[in-house]
Parts: C-alpha cells; structure tokens; sequence
C-alpha cells in the first residue's frame, strides 16, 4: 500500500475511535441502576423542603482500620454525598455536594472511643462508648441527614444520589497510587415529586 493510502485509513481509524467514545460518553456517565453489589446502599426521603439521605457501608469495617482503632490510632472516614441530574449528552451535572467525616479515637488507657462528625464542617456533639457495636454503627450507618434543599430542583424531573466512601488510614491501596479514590460507592435514583 502506498503512503497516501496507508495515511487515509490511519485518519478513517482515529475517525472510528473518536466516533465510538462520543456513543459511549452518555452511557459512561449515567451510574447503573442500583444493584445489590453496591458498597453503599442509598436511600433518600424528600420533607418539609429538604432531601433526607440515609446510607449504609454494606460491608462494615475492613479488618486493618479495626486494627488501625484497636492500636490507638485515629480513624475516619470521609463520605462525599453528591445531588446529581443525568444528561444525555454530556457528563452528568452535580448540583449539590455535601461531606459527611465521621472519627473515632480508641484511648487505650480508659478503654473508650472518642466518636465525632462532621458535616460540611459542622460538627456534632462528640460522643464516648466503650461498645464497639456503637462504634461501627457511628462510622457505618447514617440515617435521614437533612443534606439538600429542594428548592432548586424541578418538580417530576429524575436524580440521583451518589456517595463515595474514603478511609483514613487508607485501606487496601496501591501503594504508589497517585490519585485518590474512593473506597466504595453507591448511587440511588429517585423522581423529585413536589
């Protein structure tokens, strides 16, 4: 083949690929619809003018950050809680996000857990327990937060929620991974009726 012809099919090729990734952009962007594989479970509740969020880590605490807590060490994990609308041409917009840290801290002399949490940098009232049920739960288990306003959402229009769960210390990461990412996901669609 000559070089004219070798250079036309080269530009029919990238034509091809480029072709193929814009198909596959929408699809990439819509999260799957909840499965029962997700890490986190999302449910949501729309009141008195709020969006009320509940998740749960499904698989509660990995066994390093027990350790990590059972040695003395501070543990947390960083929920980011995103309010997003599906588009079909582009990546999805956010509309809303909200970070959710909750801490604990085993003090070995006394036998309790410091528990704290944050959202978006107001705190909670710190708690103590020696349960470690309790513990797990303060970490693992978050019911109705008044994340997100209604007010600027359209009424009969589909969104969903999705949350990303962080580890700190990290929990099995690559140890040279530059980038950060999030632990565990899940995602939950729902119609804003008013």
């Amino acid at each position: 083949m000559n070089p004219r012809g070798i250079a036309v099919v080269a530009s029919m090729t990238a034509l091809a690929a480029v072709l193929a990734v814009l198909l596959l952009l929408p699809a990439a962007s819509a999260p799957a619809a909840a499965a029962d594989g997700d890490a986190i479970t999302v449910r949501s509740l729309t009141k008195d003018g709020r969006i009320l969020v509940s998740f749960t880590l499904n698989a509660g605490l990995p066994d390093e950050m027990r350790d990590a807590i059972r040695g003395g060490l501070p543990a947390s994990i960083t929920y980011e809680v995103a309010l997003r609308r599906g588009t079909l041409l582009w990546f999805d917009r956010t509309l809303a996000r909200a970070i959710v840290i909750t801490s604990v801290r085993f003090d070995n002399l006394t036998r309790q857990h410091q528990l704290s949490r944050t959202i978006d940098g107001r705190g909670e009232e710190p708690r103590v327990t020696e349960d470690e049920e309790a513990v797990r739960a303060w970490l693992t288990d978050f019911k109705q937060l008044p994340l997100f306003p209604t007010a600027s959402l359209e009424p009969n229009a589909e969104y969903y929620l999705r949350v990303g769960a962080r580890t700190r210390p990290r929990v099995n990461r690559f140890l040279f991974w530059p980038w950060e990412q999030d632990a565990a996901t899940g995602y939950h669609r729902f119609t804003f009726v008013q």
